[in-house]
């Protein structure tokens, strides 16, 4: 029965949302999500901005795997952060 279960997706376990804090950098709040990939975490995230009363949204995917979750969010913010200081409102254009 594991076999069927499986093969028609029975018993999956719903992922469930995660809650990531933002950190606010110049106005812009930053959200890394790392992605879990083979055992490692790509750098992931995201990039947000209330621009005229609409909420505008930059996602940050790198081609960069870290072992460590941590590790990942950290080189996250940093590149973050050298993004804004280089593009500022330009990334969501």
């Amino acid at each position: 029965m594991g076999f069927l279960s499986k093969l028609f997706g029975f018993g999956k376990e719903e992922k469930q949302a995660v809650s990531v804090e933002p950190v606010e950098y110049n106005g812009y709040l930053i959200y890394p999500e790392p992605i879990a990939e083979g055992g490692q975490f790509r750098i992931a995230g995201r990039i947000c901005k209330t621009i005229d009363g609409e909420e505008r949204t930059h996602t940050f995917i790198r081609s960069d795997l870290l072992g460590a979750k941590q590790d990942a969010e950290t080189f996250m913010l940093d590149k973050a952060k050298m993004f804004i200081d280089q593009n500022g409102d330009r990334m969501f254009n």
